[in-house]
């Protein structure tokens, strides 16, 4: 299971050890960004991150933050949000922001022949729901489970909902 550049991460290992691996829940994920948006987004993405990842702490949650959660985000579920963020490692970001930029996982999508569960926030802006219909219609049997009132953490966001979601899959992968 993988949220994010977590679900880039889930891909590249399903890609090394298939055999390890029994079902695959991607949420809110991309096929690399160079993989799932178009450019010149993938290479500013990367710049963005890489000079914002200079930033006070304060700063650069007060950048990223909004993108993260939908206008419906409870204050409560931003200050997490928030607290998390401010404690990113600069080096650890930017290799992060580098490993998802230089990415491409499209061959690999239709490849997938264990269980996927896709979850996506609906109002996910960094990984937008087209995103999740390219990764469904990519991974054959692929099940999409669409969060409404959601953004990209959908998993702090509407935590019942998505706990529900992968819950269910789990108990009953074949479903997918």
């Amino acid at each position: 299971m993988g949220l994010s550049w977590g679900g880039i991460l889930a891909q590249e290992f399903y890609r090394r050890y298939p055999e390890h691996v029994r079902t695959l829940v991607l949420a809110d994920t991309y096929a690399g960004w160079t993989g799932s948006l178009p450019d010149p987004i993938p290479q500013e993405r990367l710049a963005a991150c890489l000079r914002d990842s200079l930033l006070p702490p304060e700063d650069f949650v007060a950048k990223y933050l909004p993108g993260m959660f939908s206008d419906s985000a409870t204050q409560e579920v931003r200050e997490e949000g928030a607290s998390g963020m401010a404690e990113f490692h600069p080096i650890g970001f930017r290799l992060m922001a580098k490993a998802s930029a230089d990415t491409d996982t499209r061959d690999l999508l239709p490849n997938i022949a264990v269980p996927t569960l896709l979850i996506w926030g609906e109002a996910d802006a960094r990984s937008p729901i087209a995103v999740a219909h390219q990764f469904h219609d990519a991974i054959h049997g692929s099940k999409l489970a669409v969060i409404p009132g959601a953004g990209h953490v959908s998993n702090m966001e509407q935590a019942g909902r998505f706990d529900a979601e992968v819950r269910s899959f789990c108990l009953d992968p074949a479903i997918a």
